[in-house]
Formats: structure tokens, C-alpha cells, sequence
């Protein structure tokens, strides 16, 4: 019996690393490096980019929403405020800054104080060359666990104005007939729920050498 109580503090402080760093991520957690739809859950739109500028504000390359599930041009990649802060693999966590970069043209999702052309909130646009941008293209998972999971509906906060990815519905016309605009708002609704849909996940580990693709 003498001999089991010595050894109870050493299995405490061996047991210690694990329960520090809380819940094991689920084989459905969105990971670094993933590249995924997002669909809007309010207007039932995916988050769209393309090689179509603004006319009007910052001039940038324009972000809409679409209704087609295989349209090419919806996939955005999942990365940090920098590559060594969200390795490939590793879970992303609610409350976590990311970037989402699309993934035909290299420019990440971005917004700024200039109003958006139809419902004259915040502009939202696609900035930045080969993934490289500036600060206004970060933006904070607000989700209610740990990690971000594939199943949750999530907000995303931009960190620079502090604005919602949102859709409220305005449809654009000629040249991008039928697409909605998505724009910034500044309270928290129905209308900026989004959730990860079509892609390729890559399987979350919290060590980030060892990871596969689902």
C-alpha cells in the first residue's frame, strides 16, 4: 500500500499534459490547410470569388455569394494570421484568428471601410497577391466549443473593423447576373452564419507532423 501511494502523484503528474490542454479536437474539426465551401445558412449561398472587379469603392476583385454547389471558383484555403501559427493539420480553435484565401485567384478574403455597392454596408473584397495581403485580411472563427467543427454554423468577426461576414440578399446584375453581394455588418444576426460544406479536410491532429487527408 506504501508503495501505491508513492507512485499516485506520479501518475497525477503524467495524466497533467493532457487535461491542460483541454478536449481532443473531433474527426470532424475544420484544420489549417483545409480547403472548403462555406454556405451562408440564412440565403443558402456559397462564399464565391472571381476574377470581376468592384466598379465602384475600392476597385478590388469582388466577393458574392452563389447558388451552384460546384462552381470552382467557391473553394477557399484555411490559414493563420501567419503560416507558423495554423500548421497543416492543426484544429482550428473558436475565438482563433484566420485567413481564407481563394484558391483560383490567391487573394485573400478582406474588408475595409468603403460601403458595398447594392445594400451600402462594408465592403468585402479579395485582396492580396499568392496569398499575401495585409492586416485587414484577418478574420476571428466565433463558434460556441474548442474547435471549429465541420457540423457548427460559425460567425466570422473581421479583426480590423470588427464587422460580420454577413448576406442579406441584394442580387447583383450585368456582368454577374443573379449573385448576391457579401458585405460587413456590425451586429450579430441570421444573417452572417456560415458553414463549411464541400471540400478537401485535412485530418486533425494536435501534433501538427502527423495529419492525413480525410
Amino acid at each position: 500500500m506504501r508503495g501505491d501511494r508513492r507512485l499516485f502523484p506520479l501518475l497525477f503528474l503524467a495524466l497533467l499534459p493532457g487535461l491542460c490542454h483541454g478536449r481532443e479536437p473531433a474527426p470532424g474539426a475544420v484544420t489549417c490547410g483545409s480547403v472548403l465551401k462555406l454556405l451562408n445558412t440564412r440565403h443558402s449561398v456559397r462564399l464565391h470569388s472571381h476574377e470581376v472587379k468592384y466598379g465602384s469603392g475600392s476597385g478590388q476583385q469582388s466577393v458574392t455569394g452563389v447558388e451552384a454547389s460546384d462552381d470552382a471558383n467557391s473553394y477557399w484555403r484555411i490559414r493563420g494570421k501567419s503560416d507558423s501559427s495554423c500548421q497543416r493539420g492543426t484544429p482550428v480553435k473558436c475565438g482563433q484568428a484566420i485567413r481564407l484565401t481563394h484558391v483560383n485567384t490567391g487573394k485573400n478574403l478582406h474588408t475595409h471601410h468603403f460601403p458595398s455597392p447594392l445594400s451600402n454596408n462594408q465592403e468585402v473584397s479579395a485582396f492580396g497577391d499568392d496569398g499575401e495581403g495585409d492586416d485587414l485580411d484577418f478574420w476571428i472563427v466565433q463558434c460556441s466549443g474548442t474547435y471549429w467543427e465541420r457540423e457548427d454554423a460559425v460567425r466570422f468577426k473581421h479583426v480590423g473593423t470588427e464587422v460580420f461576414l454577413s448576406i442579406t440578399g441584394e442580387q447583383y446584375g450585368h456582368p454577374i447576373r443573379g449573385q448576391r453581394e457579401v458585405h460587413g455588418m456590425p451586429a450579430a444576426s441570421h444573417h452572417n452564419y456560415w458553414k463549411a460544406m464541400e471540400g478537401v479536410f485535412i485530418k486533425p491532429s494536435l501534433d501538427p507532423a502527423k495529419h492525413d487527408e480525410l
